[in-house]
């Protein structure tokens, strides 16, 4: 035949021999011709094919005419069912044993692209169809009732090697996790080519993202910490006004008194003065007569550990002094205006009344006095040692805020008191600082200043940091945006305006008393070293002289605060007012 090529059997002449014609139906048996004659095995010829560098295994030609010539006839319609498509390789038949009956079971066709002695229009004058050449890759037969399976084994071609020409006609063969899975090399080259491997892991950002991102990192903390500073400045005015003004009037109430010589009734305002002077001499009086070196050696006798255990309960019962002092405070001041304005039948029930919650504000505010005190030593104690104490109390202290605050689910108004307290904190810690600083210059010996100031530096650093945290994640889980500290100021700078009457519940609190007793209890010691020694006339004209010196420079120091903040107050007012109407 004119497709036959170097001897060997095409994959149709070879099928031909086993196959039903089209008019039988595929699983009937093919009865062979009734020849007599005995097949001669021929020897297996192994010619080298030059495309594919494989061993070509031949079947020998049957003698058998019929068998060829009913192959030939079957439909390629049929076939085609059958088949599918592989690469470029012929196929060889291994072993094929010819029986008087020899039935087809089943068969697989491939479509193959002869190549290399075979032309595409031999193949098409053999077929008739112009097709491509179709092979058997699997045939299953039965010869005496028993199975029998021929395989075709493909032979690869030189072209198929090139690497070249394969990444050329498949770019995406790396990328195929089929051949990836064979090869750790290609898997990994293959990883490397396909970009970065967090982002099957990790959605990818938006502006959103973007400006979440930077709200955690720069206007949460820029905005909080503004915040916490003006709260500061508010603190100092109260405390000031607590040293100043109030003595003041208390001086004044007394001046018009002597100077009218009658006994008048006083109003609620100076009653309130006089129940706040009387509990701030009460608590100084109270400390003067706490050993303040016993308190320090018996805590720093103790562990390093204990130290920060110990000033993490007295900050616990800071707080708790501090929300049960305000309540305190509210109720006195009710106290005093309801016996101000009694008539005269009720005024024994109101002035006893009165002495009660007197004596009430009195037990709270000094217990508060103490355990700030208590806390001014322990941090003193560790500001000393030489042990990093101070590095673990600011750790376990800032990181145990942490984590009672940022995991929590937290609103609005609860992240307006928040704040609050975190400012409270801070002027709590310039007074231990300043507690620290008077029992350096009483006891301490050489050169201490810097290490003062280095201490002093780390611990507000550390609470800028934590505060900057807290408030940034607190502001993260809660999805509370930056803006809303830019309201917290503004309701802080129309407290300071006095611009806000109807929303008193939004007020920072802050109760001056049992602070202005540890500093006036701390600085007392350093002023007594100021005074000569003498008479005590002498000693008495020296007191005056450096009391009214202290009030004159704590009075010019309130006004220049207040000034500033009310300055400061209208002008950011009135930038937000600006804001929001050029938002609207």
């Amino acid at each position: 035949m004119s497709v036959r090529s170097n001897g060997r059997s095409l994959s149709f002449e070879i099928l031909s021999g086993y196959l039903p014609s089209s008019g039988e139906p595929s699983s009937g048996e093919v009865t062979p011709p009734r020849s007599k004659r005995k097949r001669k095995p021929k020897k297996k010829k192994h010619k080298a094919d030059g495309n594919a560098n494989a061993t070509l295994e031949t079947i020998p030609n049957s003698d058998d005419e019929a068998l060829l010539l009913r192959a030939q006839e079957i439909g390629f319609k049929e076939l085609e069912s059958r088949r599918s498509v592989c690469g470029t390789s012929t196929t060889v038949v291994d072993q094929v044993h010819h029986s008087p009956s020899v039935s087809c079971v089943s068969f697989e066709l491939r479509q193959r692209n002869v190549n290399g002695g075979l032309g595409d229009a031999d193949v098409a004058d053999e077929v008739g169809n112009k097709k491509e050449v179709q092979e058997v890759s699997n045939v299953g037969f039965k010869r005496d009732g028993q199975d029998v399976n021929v395989g075709f084994k493909g032979l690869e071609k030189e072209k198929s090697l090139d690497w070249n020409q394969v990444m050329k006609e498949n770019p995406g063969f790396l990328h195929d996790s089929s051949i990836l899975e064979k090869s750790p090399v290609k898997y990994f080259m293959g990883e490397l080519y396909s970009g970065n491997s967090l982002r099957s892991t990790i959605s990818v950002g938006n502006e959103k993202k973007r400006q979440r991102v930077y709200n955690s990192m720069f206007h949460v903390p820029w905005r909080c910490e503004r915040l916490i500073v003006a709260g500061f400045f508010v603190c100092l005015d109260s405390f000031l006004s607590l040293l100043t003004i109030m003595p003041a009037r208390i001086l004044m109430t007394i001046w018009k008194l002597l100077k009218t010589r009658q006994l008048l009734w006083p109003n609620a305002a100076e009653l309130a003065d006089f129940g706040c002077f009387i509990v701030l001499g009460l608590g100084v009086t109270s400390l003067q007569m706490i050993d303040i070196s016993l308190i320090y050696h018996v805590i720093r006798g103790q562990g390093t550990i204990k130290l920060y255990v110990v000033y993490n309960v007295l900050e616990i019962f800071d707080k708790l002094c501090q929300s049960f002092g305000e309540d305190v405070l509210q109720v006195l001041f009710n106290s005093a205006e309801g016996l101000s304005t009694c008539s005269k039948d009720n005024i024994t029930s109101e002035l006893m009344q009165f002495i009660l919650d007197e004596a009430i504000a009195v037990i709270a505010f000094v217990v508060h006095s103490f355990v700030l005190l208590a806390q001014a030593i322990t941090l003193s104690t560790c500001i000393i040692a030489h042990n990093n104490a101070l590095l673990a109390l600011l750790v376990s202290n800032n990181f145990a805020e942490i984590k009672s605050n940022v995991f929590k689910r937290v609103s609005k108004e609860n992240l307006h008191n928040l704040v609050y307290y975190d400012i409270i904190e801070r002027f709590h810690i310039t007074a231990f600082l300043l507690f620290v600083l008077a029992q350096n210059l009483l006891e301490a010996e050489g050169p201490w200043l810097s290490s003062f100031f280095w201490n002093a530096l780390e611990v507000y650093v550390c609470e800028i940091l934590i505060d900057a945290i807290k408030h940034s994640f607190l502001a993260k889980f809660n999805e509370i945006k930056p803006v809303a500290y830019s309201e917290f100021l503004e309701d802080l700078c129309r407290q300071i305006l006095n611009d806000k009457p109807d929303e008193r519940q939004k007020d920072l609190t802050f109760i001056p008393l049992a602070p202005a007793c540890v500093v006036i209890r701390v600085l007392t010691p350093v002023y007594a070293t100021l005074l000569p020694y003498g008479p005590f006339y002498w000693r008495f004209f020296w007191i005056i002289v450096w009391s009214s010196l202290t009030y004159i420079m704590l009075a010019i120091f309130k006004t220049l605060v207040i000034l500033l903040l009310r300055f400061l107050a209208t002008w950011y007012v009135n930038l937000r007012l600006r804001t929001k109407q050029h938002v609207d």
